[in-house]
């Protein structure tokens, strides 16, 4: 789908703008799983301010959304009407340690805060060198592995809001959840502060690479996926589920669940973003037949069907 070209008309409305605007701009290629439609307007602000002036000048009426690395989501094949945000690791993915303290853009990959951490000694932040994200999905979704969140560790964020007003929450301001946030979905996230303990080095190294060799011999990492695909029900594992309703490399078009990791959908090389949401949905159908229980979408499902 083209959507009609806007991006003379917003760059006449902000004259002072530093970043850059591009119209009809595939988002495939943005995300893991390389499906999906174009965006509309793809915005890459130079800095916060850049992306607060935006905001603030964007007409109200057009929809925003923000994306990362793309590493936990689906676009639809339609794609994606209004903006699309994408923080860039130059502007965005500057981390520094200070103390026991470890400071972050948002754009920064979680892998990247934890080595920064464990160059300086801080220990406790071991568990985002098995994350494929950023720090700005990681505050969104209150990310966690091997037992620990995102919530264990942030002292601060800071964001802007759909008017352009910068905020900065505290932890308890978050309102995390298990794999979520209750901050104002409008909110874009631009920085954070995190806090672990000084540790030495040979334990957290241990730390590191027993997350590293848990994410390689048990997911599918070197596949074309988007990551954990539902959330754990409580007291139980999703991909028990999965397996026990017989979903073990379950096929819809490209679209196929992991023979390695059942929580876990890949594009075996020509699946649509419809192929992959499709088999997701079976999957949840097959689940709930089977064990009465209802799965949740962890992976995030944007954009417009086709």
């Amino acid at each position: 789908m083209t959507f009609p070209d806007i991006t003379s008309e917003l760059k006449a409305a902000m004259p002072e703008l530093r970043g850059r605007l591009l119209a009809n701009q595939s988002l495939a290629e943005l995300t893991w799983f390389r499906v999906g439609g174009s965006a509309q307007v793809l915005f890459t602000p130079a800095d916060e301010d850049d992306l607060a002036y935006f905001l603030k000048a964007l007409p109200k009426e057009l929809p925003v959304y923000v994306v990362g690395v793309g590493s936990n989501l689906i676009v639809r094949d339609g794609g994606m009407a209004g903006v699309v945000v994408r923080l860039s690791p130059r502007a965005f993915g500057e981390t520094s340690a200070s103390g026991d303290i470890v400071t972050a853009g948002t754009a920064a990959l979680d892998k990247r805060v934890a080595e920064t951490a464990a160059a300086a000694n801080i220990g406790g932040m071991e568990f985002l060198f098995g994350i494929p994200g950023t720090i700005g999905g990681a505050l969104r979704m209150n990310a966690g592995a091997n037992g620990r969140e995102t919530k264990d560790v942030l002292v601060q964020a800071t964001g802007i809001g759909r008017d352009g007003t910068k905020h900065v929450f505290a932890n308890a301001d978050m309102k995390f959840v298990y794999r979520n946030s209750g901050v104002d979905p409008s909110i874009i996230f631009t920085s954070a502060r995190f806090q672990g303990a000084i540790t030495d080095s040979e334990t957290i190294r241990a730390r590191m690479n027993e997350v590293q060799t848990h994410r390689e011999t048990a997911q599918p990492i070197r596949e074309k996926t988007g990551g954990s695909t539902f959330k754990n029900p409580p007291g139980n594992s999703a991909w028990k589920l999965i397996d026990a309703a017989g979903c073990r490399g379950l096929r819809v078009g490209g679209a196929q669940v992991s023979e390695m990791h059942c929580n876990f959908l890949i594009n075996t090389g020509n699946a649509t973003g419809h192929d992959i949401e499709t088999l997701g949905e079976t999957v949840r159908e097959r689940v709930k037949a089977n064990s009465g229980i209802e799965l949740h979408w962890e992976i995030k499902r944007i954009g417009i069907p086709v």
